[in-house]
């Protein structure tokens, strides 16, 4: 199991910790909460069961325990990320290093008009790049629950994108 356990580690990591990101606003504390939510996951992995979902939804699921307990603990609410990550330099469509500032920008004020859960929704969804039926085991809520509240988070955005500022 644990060749398994490392491979699943490599494969969600990244895509964890820019989910941990998201709702703490806190790089050190996402660092000591991912690694917390993997500890949690090794040390449970035998309790995984491939009937309830997959692994990467388990996974996701220890996460957002992990990162809420770490919010319960600091007594605050749950402040989303509303900026992205910069880009690398190198744009794959040849943006201007400008234009892509510019929709940075937009993405982050359009992202702030939403609520907290819209937002975690749009961060299972594109950070950690989840489908509804793994978002929907994170969040204990049904698959076509999850994918109607991922398609009014997405609208929302798009509408707060495209709004005039």
């Amino acid at each position: 199991m644990t060749v398994r356990f490392d491979a699943l580690y490599r494969e969600t990591a990244s895509d964890v910790f820019a989910y941990v990101m998201t709702l703490l606003r806190d790089r050190a504390a996402a660092e000591d909460v991912t690694a917390s939510a993997f500890e949690r996951a090794y040390r449970r992995q035998a309790g995984f069961d491939p009937k309830r979902g997959t692994q990467r939804a388990w996974v996701f699921g220890i996460a957002r325990n992990a990162a809420l307990d770490e919010l319960r603990a600091r007594k605050r609410i749950a402040a989303l990320v509303t900026d992205p990550e910069a880009p690398d330099a190198e744009h794959d469509d040849g943006m201007a290093e400008d234009e892509a500032a510019l929709r940075r920008a937009t993405v982050a004020a359009a992202l702030a008009q939403l609520d907290p859960r819209e937002r975690e929704l749009i961060a299972l969804k594109f950070h950690a790049g989840l489908d509804n039926a793994e978002i929907a085991k994170v969040l204990n809520i049904s698959v076509a629950n999850a994918g109607t509240r991922v398609h009014r988070a997405v609208t929302r955005l798009r509408k707060a994108c495209h709004a005039p500022s």
